[in-house]
């Protein structure tokens, strides 16, 4: 079979003006139970993306765990525990126009019905004070546990540019 790009736009109840795109390819031959978890974590993540860029943290915070761990550039290379770290620049969003996220092609491994992994290339469109078009590029792993019936993110490790690029 031929291999589909197509795009879902997510817009979540309460943040319209914040969007997150996935890019998904490919056909999968799994079976329904395994597609299904899957599409759990992509869900949860677009959800988690679109509190991260509307600055949400009670939404964020909702959905990790307390003892969240990760590395990312901001942290410069040191391991970050708890949610204090990521609560300081919630909660300090500038001013302006939400940026779009799309989330490129990404790829979730299962670890058993409670446990998985995602991993995908992360663009965010802004446009600056200046009036241009500015995106950045990031690649992230995020890890998720299920608990109680409820996902929660517990690690994630985000590599790549930590400034917008001008387009």
């Amino acid at each position: 079979m031929l291999c589909h790009l197509f795009v879902v736009l997510l817009s979540l109840e309460g943040i319209l003006s914040s969007k997150v795109t996935v890019q998904l390819s490919g056909n999968s031959t799994e079976p329904d139970d395994i597609r299904g978890l899957k599409q759990e974590i992509i869900e949860a993540t677009k959800k988690l993306l679109t509190a991260i860029t509307a600055g949400d943290y009670n939404t964020y915070k909702e959905m990790c765990d307390p003892g969240l761990t990760c590395f990312e550039p901001e942290s410069l290379g040191v391991l970050v525990h708890n949610m204090e770290f990521h609560a300081y620049f919630m909660q300090n969003v500038g001013v302006g126009g939400l940026p779009h996220t799309i989330v490129v092609d990404p790829h979730v491994h299962m670890m058993g019905e409670n446990a998985a992994c995602i991993a995908y290339v992360r663009l965010t469109q802004t446009i600056g004070l200046d009036a241009r078009a500015k995106t950045a590029r990031a690649e992230e792993t995020r890890i998720w546990h299920r608990r109680n019936g409820t996902w929660r993110h517990i690690h994630f490790h985000r590599s790549g540019s930590t400034s917008l690029h001008t387009n």
